[in-house]
């Protein structure tokens, strides 16, 4: 495959054998013997408190100040956001035009996968790292574009208590907003568990993580076998692009399926010159920045998020356009195949 998509192969694999390194510490095991690292920024191993009472990670760790939902609601971040719950973060700012969207978009792909688990047994966060500009109403619009469900909560609040938050949280970053970190924090506050994990890997796996930070499911005793969630490899596919589409396209577009963060890409080779197709996929900004007016039409189509720009070579870029060539093809082909012989002729247009 390309050089470009080696990469990011690499960038995945690393992320799924960080992951699946991830150790639960038996409950027995003395709490003095845990890493008093004084912040979740660089906890290596699960840390599991031996009861509720004694677990360092809890209320007496996490600022209780106040913060602001999408919605407008007024909550305390550890009492109505922490406490007692397993919950999945990530980090995000709505004008982010790198990488928040496919981080976005990757953990509505797991909402997804989990269910009404999601606002019942697993509560989704995504603190903003700029508060200044992160409002309610623009944390609603960036939510919305995502389709995110009620069990999941986007949250602003004063610029020194968000920083005070994300900072227990492991964020770092100051002034640079692009330099935030791109990692998830998983935790379960009743027992005192809390790790990272990344969205870029396989999906399937990082769901049976998270329901692993459940004692009750991840007590429970299971046959095993070998699944798609075992396999930790990639499919390699002989078409160019597609495994590029599916890891960094397809949590925002679909091809034949409809609108999703994005426009749906069925036939866009067609409606689109294809220089332009490879200049808006390898930098968007520069397109909004010089008024392109297609651009400016697909942002006020869908403008609660805008493509990120994910440094996307010619070369890939050409790839990703052939591969959306044949997918609209054989679609269209399994149209025709599919109607009436009497009615095939209304395709032909």
């Amino acid at each position: 495959m390309r050089g470009f998509l080696l990469s990011v192969f690499a960038v995945f694999a690393v992320a799924t054998l960080s992951a699946a390194a991830v150790v639960f510490v038996p409950a027995s095991r003395p709490a003095s013997s845990a890493v008093d690292t004084g912040s979740v920024d660089t906890v290596a191993t699960v840390q599991i408190a031996p009861d509720a009472r004694s677990n360092r990670w809890g209320g007496s760790y996490f600022p209780n100040v106040p913060v602001v939902t999408q919605d407008g609601r007024t909550a305390n971040f550890y009492d109505d956001m922490i406490k007692g719950r397993l919950v999945v973060i990530s980090f995000i700012f709505t004008s982010c035009t790198d990488i928040c969207p496919l981080t976005t978009a990757r953990m509505a792909q797991v909402e997804d996968k989990l269910g009404d688990l999601v606002g019942r047994d697993i509560f989704f966060i995504s603190m903003t790292v700029d508060p200044e500009t992160d409002t309610p109403e623009r944390l609603k619009a960036f939510a919305d574009a995502f389709g995110a469900g009620p069990g999941w909560q986007f949250l602003t609040g004063k610029p020194e208590d968000v920083k005070a938050i994300n900072y227990k949280l492991g964020d770092r970053s100051q002034k640079n907003l692009s330099e935030h970190r791109n990692e998830i924090v998983l935790g379960n506050d009743a027992t005192g568990e809390w790790a990272r994990d990344s969205v870029f890997g396989d999906l399937d796996r990082l769901v049976m993580t998270i329901r692993a930070m459940d004692p009750k499911w991840r007590d429970q005793v299971r046959v095993p076998g070998i699944t798609q969630v075992s396999n930790a490899g990639i499919p390699m596919s002989e078409q160019p692009g597609q495994a590029l589409f599916k890891k960094i396209c397809a949590p925002c577009h679909t091809i034949g399926v409809g609108d999703r963060v994005g426009p749906d890409l069925r036939g866009v080779t067609a409606r689109r010159d294809r220089a332009w197709l490879t200049s808006f996929i390898r930098d968007p900004k520069t397109k909004h920045a010089a008024k392109d007016p297609i651009a400016l039409a697909l942002a006020a189509r869908f403008p609660g998020v805008r493509m990120p720009a994910l440094g996307i070579g010619d070369v890939d870029a050409v790839d990703l356009i052939a591969y959306l060539d044949t997918e609209t093809a054989r679609i269209t082909n399994s149209v025709q195949s599919d109607a009436p012989s009497s009615t095939r002729h209304q395709y032909h247009h």
